[in-house]
């Protein structure tokens, strides 16, 4: 039996169509991934599953008594609460039995007082058969065992190291996104729905979580672009493009073998078409005024005819980013050097830092989740005072920096936000940049508020490419990004002749061009 069906589901957003009758079912048996370029419309459908929009056109049907929990890119958390007390509101009905039960023990106290000889009468039974069957179904449900449970979730997803009695408003929001994730899997619910639970985690912690929704003994969507993580949990695949959902059995990989066949049938089938509507309209035009054919030209017209109104449309593929990073003129051969650095807030995340990027070097920073990778980058680039020590930067170092989270999203269209930084720039340049990196059509022209992620992180590295650099310096860049786009940065990357510092949990992203590795686990004091 099908938990969710949905049927001819429409939906339009910002004046553009982002899904059209879509169908889809999900039964309890299916861990899904929800896959396809930036921009499609995968977070939408998440968000019209969890109830959070309303479609404009069709149903979506859940069984009755559903349990659905919902983890999207905007967060709702108590900011005065302490990551153990969020944590915590994921047994809420536990927690309300239990103060059931404990109503229940006053009770019997007062009703054996009545009845001090006896013990018994119709009240003190009543109340001590539910005491029993609350305490048993508390049991049954794992409440005594809340604490470890806990325990086992927040270290699996890196919140023990941040500490439990955190308070959530001193998290950044890639932790707040792990606080909410671990809510949600300590609630168990009939169905989850995850947009890109992978982002703010490391290596070990994706690798936990992999582990954690292979064992989930209920459905799930997933909305990921870590393709290696969606091989590891799906066993169906929901492939979202040209505001249509196709549905394919089997891991990642399966999913892309079938959309290559598909892809490569739709190519045959569409040039075959072309070809009988060329050959038709050929014999058509050198026989239709001929006495001795016309009546053979007469029955081609029909069969063109026909053929013209079942005509295939071209297929169509998702616009394919060109990064590119201007490289600027070089600087000294030591681009950044540092001498007895403490860096930390308060208290000193490392032992002191002695460190030397040299012109070329590719680095990556490595490390768990909130060891302190970004700050030893602000530090490097200015941005956070350093405790103690010196960080001195080469003469004729340009710096090019990629923050993990944007500082601030506004209502100025992508097409705004190149020009407003960039005056000089023609409204063709501009929209030359920023087609380059896939954001092109009316996504120029929409709220950046209103952009994916992976389309607000794209302009971003617009504004990347067009500042020109000699050291980029790289915070999680592939959050975000689905396949073809880390396919092409990783590219760009590769071959551009600066300086290079990054931190990315995806070491397949940089395993085979990087010269360098800090690994700052094996700095910490």
């Amino acid at each position: 039996m099908s938990l969710l069906t949905v049927e001819q589901l429409s939906y339009t957003f910002a004046d553009t169509k982002v899904l059209k009758r879509v169908e889809m079912q999900l039964t309890k048996y299916h861990h899904a991934a929800l896959v396809g370029p930036n921009g499609t419309g995968k977070s939408t459908l998440l968000s019209l599953l969890g109830g959070h929009r309303l479609p404009d056109e069709g149903r979506i049907l859940w069984l009755p008594g559903t349990k659905i929990g919902y983890l999207t890119q905007q967060l709702d958390i108590d900011p005065e609460a302490s990551v153990r007390d969020v944590l915590l509101t994921a047994f809420a009905e536990l927690y309300a039995l239990e103060h059931e039960m404990l109503e229940l023990a006053d009770k019997i106290a007062v009703a054996a007082a009545k009845e001090p000889t006896s013990g018994s009468g119709q009240g003190w039974d009543a109340y001590t058969r539910r005491f029993a069957e609350t305490q048993e179904l508390l049991l049954s449900l794992g409440f005594y065992d809340i604490d470890t449970t806990v325990a086992k979730v927040a270290d699996g997803l890196g919140l023990a190291a941040l500490g439990l009695e955190t308070p959530v408003s001193m998290l950044s929001g890639g932790q707040r996104t792990k606080v909410a994730l671990a809510k949600l899997l300590l609630q168990q619910p009939d169905v989850l729905l995850l947009d890109e639970p992978t982002n703010y985690l490391d290596t070990m912690h994706v690798d936990w979580l992999a582990g954690y929704l292979n064992e989930y003994p209920h459905a799930f969507i997933v909305v990921s672009h870590d393709t290696a993580f969606l091989n590891r949990i799906a066993n169906v695949v929901f492939h979202l493009l040209n505001q249509e959902l196709t549905r394919y059995p089997g891991n990642y990989d399966a999913f892309l073998k079938a959309f290559e066949l598909r892809k490569n049938q739709a190519q045959t089938l569409y040039q075959q078409q072309q070809e009988e509507i060329r050959k038709l309209e050929t014999y058509i035009q050198k026989n239709k005024v001929r006495a001795s054919t016309a009546t053979q030209a007469k029955s081609r017209e029909k069969r063109l005819a026909k053929t013209l109104a079942e005509r295939i449309d071209p297929p169509k593929s998702a616009p394919h980013p060109r990064f590119r990073f201007h490289y600027l003129e070089s600087p000294t051969a030591v681009v950044a050097a540092t001498k007895d650095l403490l860096i930390g807030y308060g208290n000193p995340l490392f032992g002191s830092l002695d460190l030397k990027v040299k012109r070329g070097a590719k680095v990556a920073v490595t490390g768990f989740n909130g060891i302190g990778k970004t700050t030893l980058l602000r530090t490097l680039l200015g941005e956070v005072p350093a405790l103690s020590g010196s960080v001195v930067l080469g003469d004729g170092v340009r710096v090019g920096y990629f923050e993990q989270e944007a500082r601030k999203v506004g209502e100025e269209t992508p097409l705004e936000s190149i020009w407003m930084a960039y005056p000089k720039l023609t409204h063709k340049e501009v929209r030359q940049a920023l087609a380059a990196c896939a954001v092109r059509g009316e996504k120029v022209l929409q709220p950046s508020t209103t952009l994916s992620g992976g389309e607000q992180a794209k302009v971003r590295l617009c504004h990347l490419m067009l500042s020109g650099a000699n050291w980029l310096v790289l915070d999680e860049p592939t959050n975000h990004l689905d396949a073809e786009a880390k396919g092409a940065l990783r590219e760009a990357l590769m071959t551009f002749d600066g300086t290079i510092v990054l931190v990315t949990h995806e070491s397949e992203f940089y395993r085979d061009w990087i010269t360098d590795i800090w690994d700052v686990s094996r700095w910490r004091r």
